[in-house]
């Protein structure tokens, strides 16, 4: 019920106790190209339990490809696996910084990668290499690697989900070969993109795949080089890779001037300052070379025995763990794999559920619309109808209105064509007054000309009588100055003996001398009052 009390000297006692049981510990952070993660190490460790503490945490049993690099005075070297870490030339820094690398290279990766994990890093590591430019590429199979680079982070492309300017963010091609081309950002996104849509249906552990088998056969893939020297001082680049030896001039890291595989090497032997070759073939030269700085002959031996180890081990029989392990992996691909065809399936069948959708969605919205513009079209039917039955009424009373419109049009018609008869009967009439008229217009011309006949016979006539009396002057003249007539009696005799219409003309006219003198004129021819 109540327990057991510890005194304080007791207590005190047992955590100076637990103290003394922890062990001293350091920091270290491993990086990997992916992810970072921190230790605490014992200071008894070595780098192999480092190592596979390393290994535990990222899930890796495939674990003879790696290392753990750090860097010192500007050299990048290999943690030793059976020294203690602190026992090593390492940075002195809290925490310690080691590069989590892959230190040796398959010579085929499709059959010696077997982790989808280490295959992963693999992917990371030569994708880095070649945009550092660490490994040449052509532009070419640049440009197809980027495309699995894509295809591998992005999955299948998607051309609603990857828009133009979704690779702005990524870094895909070495600056080399973006220099070596006047092409815009857009213009490589495009190849590459075409590229990229050609690989639908590849998962990403097979697309990284495909990066490594291209990527294999370049020719600076997997090589470590460093800096050599001959006796004669002429210097070279030495490249050790999973397939031999080879020795480069200083300018060239594609061709090797001399090569030596594996199998046909007989010794390597190695001192503080100098390495040598020995081939399998005695006739065969020695190849004997060194480097400038000792420490760099170590690490050349570490990469020598590295990978002579993993080529004979190549070529052995595979012992029970590897032989399990390519079975799991088998499995584990075969089963990824109807995973993947899974799910590309059910992605499929979502696509087309989702394309159907989309499409009764469509034919849903298609029918809505019909529905909507039938609605507005009934709408305006009645609007219509309505407007019509108004119209329909307003003709009927236009109709009403014209009728009676038309029934007084017919009685000013009958007006007008009793107006038009009477018209008629006046025009007639008007017809035969200007008939007359016109008679009475010829007669009066006709009379109007025998007037003016008239006239001119009088002109005539009195032009006659003009000269007659003329002459009667002259004879009243001749007769005055015989016998005088007294003018009483002369014109008493001339109103007596005058016609009746112009007895009242010459009695009023007598004092004219002219007047009188045709009046005898007239006399003489017509009363013969003075005979000749």
């Amino acid at each position: 019920l109540y327990g057991s009390v510890t005194s304080p000297r007791h207590k005190n006692m047992s955590i100076t106790g637990l103290k003394r049981k922890q062990p001293k510990t350091f920091k270290v952070k491993v990086i990997t190209m992916e992810i970072e993660m921190e230790f605490s190490c014992e200071m008894k460790w070595k780098g192999k339990d480092l190592f596979d503490q390393a290994c535990r945490a990222l899930g890796l049993r495939e674990s003879w490809f790696f290392g753990l690099q750090y860097s010192i005075k500007g050299m990048n070297t290999w943690l030793k696996m059976d020294k203690k870490v602190l026992d090593q030339e390492i940075p002195k820094e809290d925490p310690i910084r080691f590069c989590f690398l892959a230190k040796f290279y398959p010579e085929k990766v499709e059959e010696e990668l077997l982790q989808e994990i280490t295959q992963h890093l693999f992917f990371l590591q030569v994708k880095k290499q070649i945009l550092d430019e660490e490994i040449y590429c052509s532009p070419e199979a640049t440009i197809l690697l980027a495309s699995y680079a894509v295809q591998a982070k992005y999955g299948d492309y998607d051309p609603n989900l990857h828009k133009p300017g979704f690779l702005a963010p990524e870094e895909l091609l070495p600056k080399r070969v973006l220099r070596q081309y006047q092409m815009t950002p857009d213009m490589w996104e495009e190849r590459i993109t075409a590229w990229y849509a050609g690989h639908r249906g590849i998962a990403r552990y097979e697309a990284e795949m495909n990066y490594l088998k291209i990527a294999q056969d370049l020719e600076m893939y997997g090589v470590n080089y460093f800096p050599i020297q001959k006796k004669n001082c002429t210097d070279f680049l030495l490249g050790v890779d999973a397939k031999g030896i080879h020795v480069y001039s200083i300018n060239n890291r594609f061709s090797p001037n001399k090569s030596f595989e594996w199998s046909s090497i007989r010794n390597i032997s190695y001192s503080e300052k100098e390495l040598t070759i020995k081939p399998i073939d005695k006739k065969a030269e020695v190849f004997k070379f060194f480097s400038s700085q000792p420490k760099v002959n170590k690490q050349i031996m570490q990469l020598f025995i590295g990978n002579h180890d993993l080529f004979m081990r190549r070529r052995r029989v595979d012992p029970i763990e590897i032989q399990q392990m390519k079975a799991q992996a088998r499995e584990e691909k075969a089963r990824k794999k109807m995973e993947h065809q899974r799910l590309a399936r059910e992605k499929q069948l979502r696509e087309e559920a989702e394309r159907a959708k989309e499409e009764l969605e469509r034919r849903l919205f298609e029918v809505e619309d019909k529905a909507r513009q039938a609605n507005e079209a009934l709408r305006r039917s009645e609007a219509a109808a309505e407007l019509l039955a108004e119209k329909a009424q307003i003709a009927e009373e236009e109709a009403k209105l014209l009728a009676q419109n038309a029934a007084e049009a017919e009685q000013e018609r009958h007006r007008l064509e009793m107006a038009a008869l009477k018209t008629k009967e006046e025009k007639l009439l008007m017809e035969h007054k200007m008939r007359e008229a016109e008679l009475i217009a010829m007669k009066l011309v006709k009379e109007s000309d025998r007037r003016a006949k008239e006239a001119e016979h009088l002109k005539q006539d009195l032009q006659e009588a003009r000269n007659a009396e003329e002459k009667a002057r002259q004879k009243l003249q001749d007769v005055g100055k015989g016998n005088t007539i007294p003018p009483d009696d002369i014109k008493a005799f001339w109103i007596l003996h005058a016609p009746p219409g112009n007895m009242q003309f010459m009695c009023s006219s007598f004092h004219n001398s002219h007047k009188f003198l045709y009046y005898i004129e007239k006399c003489r021819f017509f009363f013969n009052v003075f005979p000749c």
